[in-house]
């Protein structure tokens, strides 16, 4: 399974409904698993992004499914990063070689 960072950001719509923030962590992570996405961990953090995430895919078509699903909420816009692990990037490295 695939790791991956994600930094989200509040919409307009995403700040008005800032109180109801939890309940809408708790049922995407609800649907995200039913994708076969898991959420490992969410941070609510101060400074450029309102939210940083943890997640893990079998594959980037399946979490681009599942962050265009929360997208379509109309409360938060992501932007994804792909991690990779000491072991993943060292047989990345290989291919230099």
């Amino acid at each position: 399974m695939a790791k991956y960072v994600i930094l989200i950001n509040w919409t307009d719509q995403g700040v008005r409904n800032a109180t109801d923030t939890v309940t809408r962590f708790e049922q995407s992570r609800d649907a995200f698993q039913q994708m076969g996405v898991t959420i490992e961990t969410v941070y609510w953090t101060l400074g450029r992004h309102d939210l940083v995430g943890i997640l893990e895919a079998p594959d980037d078509q399946t979490l681009a499914a599942a962050l265009l699903r929360l997208a379509g909420m109309g409360n938060v816009r992501t932007e994804a990063l792909r991690a990779f692990t000491a072991d993943e990037m060292g047989g990345i490295l290989q291919h230099l070689g």
